[in-house]
């Protein structure tokens, strides 16, 4: 298994998801209250937009947590092998989620 293409596939996942973090902290901003300015529906319709971009961030925070594991088991030299069995994870499940813990197997039993 070439773990260096593994940790170039997680090192640009990472940066990207970093990148969008980026550009939509406008969108996680608080929403202003002042009825003088926005409409009720404006302001109803801004909220849930609001709530939606939080939701995302933790997404992406939980995938960003992931990242960094599968970067430590790399330099650990643990990666590609499951955190619950000890079996190796099969190429093909990395390459769809190479952030990927644990086997197919235990990954259905969890």
């Amino acid at each position: 298994m070439d773990r260096e293409k593994f940790r170039k596939l997680l090192e640009e996942r990472r940066q990207a998801l970093t990148e969008l973090r980026d550009m939509s902290a406008e969108s996680r901003r608080a929403v202003e209250l002042d009825q003088s300015k926005v409409g009720r529906l404006s302001r109803m319709d801004a909220m849930q937009q609001q709530e939606m971009a939080k939701a995302s961030e933790q997404t992406r925070i939980r995938e960003i947590q992931r990242i960094d594991a599968a970067l430590r088991r790399i330099a650990d030299g643990d990666y590609g092998y499951c955190t619950e069995c000890d079996e190796e994870i099969a190429e093909k499940r990395l390459m769809i989620d190479p952030a990927a813990a644990r086997c197919i197997d235990c990954a259905e039993l969890a």
